[in-house]
């Protein structure tokens, strides 16, 4: 299983809390997006609604959030969750520029900017821990 922030082993103490906060920010950014999504908040009903996916995509997009939030808050399963944002996050951006807009109903970006910092916290996590994917996919020989 590829472990979290205990990766590599003699890494500074510094690296460990960038890890920490970089879990912290992204899970933050995705578990306050499931109020919305699950509590079906008009403005998340607008945004599925214009894709097509209402209400089946809403709460399917939260469920899966929701399992990133716990994969990121389990330091051995956080680089699984950083992952995992990582696609959705992709998706997300990708809806904003080519579907909905980068200001979608007025919010003047604020969830296209959600979507961007969740994308680079997950990033910086999975380029922190980079050593330790590559490790995996050459043991499971993948390359």
């Amino acid at each position: 299983m590829l472990d979290g922030p205990s990766f590599p082993p003699n890494s500074p103490v510094n690296l460990k809390i960038v890890l920490t906060v970089l879990r912290l920010i992204s899970a933050a950014i995705l578990f306050q997006s499931l109020f919305y999504k699950f509590g079906s908040h008009p403005d998340s009903i607008l945004l599925f609604g214009t894709l097509g996916v209402e209400p089946w995509g809403r709460y399917l997009l939260g469920t899966v959030e929701l399992a990133i939030v716990v994969l990121l808050l389990i330091p051995k399963t956080s680089l699984l969750g950083a992952i995992g944002g990582i696609g959705v996050m992709t998706g997300a951006i990708f809806t904003h520029l080519f579907f909905i807009g980068i200001n979608f109903n007025g919010d003047g970006g604020r969830l296209f900017m959600l979507a961007s910092g969740c994308f680079l916290a997950c990033f910086l996590q999975c380029l922190i821990l980079k050593n330790q994917i590559l490790g995996y996919v050459k043991h499971r020989h993948f390359i």
